[in-house]
């Protein structure tokens, strides 16, 4: 009985529920191919359009999904955290079971909590953990298309490695954003910006308090200029300096993972460790 991927119609909002008695955090998985997104958009697949029609089927009522951190389309992710509001009486266990019956194969709820009714997923997390993944093979990948960004080229890692280290700490990363369709702060907190290489297999691993949109496939996709040889050390690390929403090319969004998010404590007890592997 699993769900086909629907529309991403928002559903009426007398139908959802405002209050109720517990909120449950779901550790989501998803392969982010068939969507546009992880948040609502009309007349499209999201990832919160079919969790929320997985809800209703299993506890019989509508409810809002709350995400801890937007993904594009394309983007897949690991370690998603949501959480919700319901009225169901539903034991954890038979829940989750529940809802990855509903889910289509592309979603799965990898674990399952309850928290404090006031629990706010997203301004409750403390960092977000995404990976990006380059294939730097001489010849296309075939079981791996559309999970990794094929460069053919050979990559300078170590520079790479040099440049993603100068732009760590709190900085403002206009640059690396798309343009804003609102004002705010584009300052943020990177804790982390690492790349290695393990045989032909390039990783990209950026921690921080929060990202703007479009932030980290900018900051890949100028990495890889600095590994091609295009920009110097000097440019890349030059970037924060510079006017907003110039810095790329932006990487598709294929090869970007959100693998974690981290709260500060544990949210799904033994299951925590499937958030994030990478402690910073």
């Amino acid at each position: 009985m699993s769900a086909t991927v629907t529309g991403g119609h928002e559903p009426p909002r007398q139908t959802i529920v405002e209050e109720s008695r517990r909120r449950v955090a779901l550790l989501l998985e998803y392969d982010g191919s068939r969507y546009v997104g992880s948040q609502y958009q009309r007349n499209a697949p999201t990832v919160q359009a079919v969790l929320e029609d997985a809800i209703e089927r299993a506890t019989g009522c509508r409810s809002r999904a709350a995400f801890a951190g937007r993904t594009d389309a394309g983007v897949h992710a690991l370690g998603q955290v949501a959480s919700f509001l319901t009225g169901s009486r539903l034991a954890l266990d038979a829940l989750q079971r529940a809802l990855n019956a509903w889910l289509p194969r592309e979603v799965a709820v990898r674990a399952i909590a309850e928290v404090a009714p006031a629990f706010d997923v997203r301004r409750a997390a403390r960092r977000r953990h995404y990976r990006y993944l380059i294939d730097n093979r001489r010849v296309r990948p075939a079981l791996e298309r559309g999970r990794v960004w094929h460069l053919p080229r050979p990559l300078d890692v170590a520079s790479m490695a040099e440049a993603a280290a100068g732009v760590t700490g709190h900085r403002d990363f206009g640059a690396f954003a798309s343009v804003p369709d609102r004002p705010g702060s584009t300052e943020r907190t990177l804790y982390c910006f690492t790349v290695r290489r393990q045989d032909e297999r390039v990783t990209v691993d950026a921690v921080a308090n929060a990202f703007l949109p479009h932030q980290v496939r900018r900051m890949v996709g100028a990495l890889v200029d600095v590994g091609l040889g295009r920009r110097s050390v000097a440019e890349y690390e030059g970037l924060l300096f510079a006017a907003p929403a110039v810095a790329g090319p932006s990487a598709p969004a294929h090869a970007l993972y959100l693998v974690g998010v981290d709260y500060g404590r544990p949210l799904f007890g033994e299951n925590d460790s499937l958030v994030s592997e990478l402690r910073v």
